[in-house]
Order: C-alpha cells, then structure tokens, then sequence
C-alpha cells in the first residue's frame, strides 16, 4: 500500500461518513440468502449450469439479416441481452463487501457470518458455485460463444477479494473455507493469465487492460503472490500509463460514445491499481513518464469536469450522461494520497448510492472503509 498521510496531510474519518449508509445496506442484506448463477440458464449459452455466461451490450439484431449475426452499435446498450448471471454477480459484489464493512464499522459478527456465506455459495459449494473462467462472457449471437471483453464482467469481484482479506485478517472465515475460495482464485488466475481470451485482454489499449490488471492484482494480492503483483507493476508503467495523454486524459476513451462515462471509468480503475499495487518501495503515485504522465494528472484534468458538468468540453454520451458523475475512489484516494483538499471535498459532495443498473455496473468499488 502507498506510504500513510503525514500527520500534515487532510484526513477523513470514513467510518463516520458511511455509518449510517453502510448500516442501512447491511441490515438489510442480512435478510438476504446469497444467490449464485446456477439460479439462472440462458438457452444461448454454450457452457453448462456452472459457467457465467452474459451477452455483450452493444450488439444487436440486424435488420437487415433477421436472424444472422449481430450488429455493433457502440455505447447503445440492447436490453434484450441476457443479464441474470451479470446481474447476480454485481448484487453479490454490492452485498458481500457492504457487510464486511458493517462489522468493520461495528464488530458485530452477524454481518462478517453472512457475508461467508456468499464466499461458500459461490466459490465453494459444489450445487451452487461459479466455475473459475470465463470463455461465455460478452458472446455475440452468430458471431461467438465468448469473447476477451467479457473479462470485464468479474471486476466486480476486486472489492469481493478485498473484503475477504479482512474477513482472514480478523479469522473470520475457517481456515478450511478460506483455503477454498484461494483455491477458486487461484484457478482463475491461472485460466486469466493462460487463456487466449485472457492473454489478449491484458494486452488491450483501453480500459479493458486497466480493469484486467485490477483484477489481477486483485486476486494476486488475495492468494499473496507475489509474481502476479509485480507483473501488475511492470504493466502500469509500460502499457497503463502510456495510455494517459501528456495533458491527464484519456485519448481512446474520449473517442468512445460514451467519452464522459468511460473517461471517469477508466480513471477511477487506475487509481485503484495504482493505489493496490504501490508500495512505500514503489510509489507509482510518484512514477512520471518521459511526456509527463502521472497519476495525480489524470486527477487533475477530470477535476474540474466532475466539480461542474457544464464544462465538460467534448461530446456528451450517448446514454446515461445525466447519471454521471457518482461518488467514487479516485476523489477520495487521490485527495489522502496527493494532499488535495479539494478532491475530500468534491467525494463528499458526490452521491454515494445511486441505483441506476448502468453506474453500478461502471461503479465495482463502492465500500471505502475497507481501503483506507
């Protein structure tokens, strides 16, 4: 982790800030039995009851070949896709770590005990778990069963990784159980890093690479290897931040259709590696490319556009612009790491719980008093 805040440096107490938000959600998903894939089965998938299947958003039927191959239609989700599986995944990714942060909040073991059984449903349980790759993600009708993009779709499982650190941390979990679930990623991490739809995703020129490397660091840090950090390392330097213009932006996320959304996407997933895979040895906060690419620059050109919207300079997007921005980690992080008062600022003012589908899905990290 990044070198702690001088004493000179702005602090939030967020355990205060989130008490009651974090409460309410946990309370009520107390009274919640986990449920996992094997719930739901799509006909036009290729794999078995077991294997997370979803449709890629952007894909529709072509009218002018009723029947044949899917048509792309960037940033034009098609609500005709089958969701289920993506949809169980994020309800999980949103209630699990919610109740690790509850007994963080109030050592009440309740939330922690609950929050196990969402780890035994989906990576343990032999009736009910989700097996450890993902070759069906994001497949296109007429085209494939599964393509590299749907590695996206277990982003959401960063935040489940970390809650669970917290749950070994404080021997929450049985250590037989615990032994499990690092097995389940330990698995993926092989399949992420082997398979071909996994070895292009990690070599993509856009947000797809950042959230893959996340992910990776992510699952490494969980089953503590140290290879697989220090990969992540090496990618940010050499693939991640070359991706960031002189000037802080994003240059392929502002050619999308949806360049506000995916400009704050991208950024928010590169603050977190950055902050995942930092070290008080290597402090990639610090780390400066020839050009002048930081982190912190990134921060500092989205800034101004996440204060007041009006001046955004470029296109707006196609879909959901009016939803964005949303509370996330990038004002928080940057503001405790870069000594910025005003992005502490600007996170408080942000809404913490929306319930647009479109955020949440863009949003994998909404429990900050498990990272700071």
């Amino acid at each position: 982790m990044p070198t702690a805040p001088s004493d000179t440096r702005p602090t939030l107490d967020v355990r205060a800030i989130d008490h009651d938000r974090v409460l309410s959600a946990a309370d009520g998903y107390l009274k919640q039995a986990p449920v996992t894939i094997t719930s739901f089965h799509s006909p036009r998938s290729a794999g078995g009851s077991h294997d997370y299947f979803s449709e890629a958003d952007y894909f529709w039927p072509d009218p002018a070949h009723p029947g044949g191959k899917y048509i792309n239609r960037d940033g034009m989700s098609n609500p005709d896709n089958f969701n289920d599986h993506r949809l169980a995944l994020i309800h999980m990714s949103i209630a699990m770590p919610a109740l690790v942060a509850a007994y963080v909040i109030t050592n009440d073991r309740k939330y922690a005990d609950h929050a196990v059984e969402h780890l035994t449903a989906w990576f343990i349980d032999d009736s009910t778990r989700m097996n450890p790759s993902l070759p069906y993600a994001q497949a296109v009708s007429g085209v494939t069963t599964g393509r590299s993009y749907g590695i996206i779709d277990t982003l959401h499982l960063v935040e489940v990784c970390k809650a669970t650190r917290i749950l070994q941390d404080h021997s929450l979990i049985d250590p037989s159980k615990t032994a499990a679930v690092h097995a389940w990623f330990t698995e993926y991490l092989k399949w992420l890093t082997t398979h071909p739809n996994g070895i292009k995703e990690g070599n993509a020129l856009n947000n797809h690479a950042t959230c893959y490397w996340l992910q990776i660091a992510a699952f490494a840090a969980l089953v503590q290897d140290d290879h697989y950090l220090a990969d992540c390392r090496e990618r940010f330097k050499t693939q991640l931040l070359p991706q960031m213009a002189a000037n802080g932006s994003f240059p392929r996320e502002l050619e999308r259709t949806k360049p506000y959304g995916y400009s704050l996407f991208d950024l928010d997933q590169m603050t977190m590696l950055c902050y995942s895979i930092s070290t008080p040895v290597e402090n990639l906060w610090d780390f400066t490319l020839p050009q002048g690419q930081t982190m912190p620059k990134g921060a500092d050109f989205m800034y101004p556009y996440v204060k007041d919207k009006s001046t955004w300079p470029y296109k707006h997007d196609v879909m959901y612009y009016d939803k964005w921005p949303v509370r996330s980690m990038t004002w928080l992080l940057a503001g405790l790491v870069c000594d910025e008062p005003k992005y502490l600022d600007l996170w408080k003012s942000l809404d913490a719980n929306p319930t647009e589908p479109e955020v949440l899905r863009n949003l994998p990290i909404r429990q900050p008093v498990l990272w700071v």
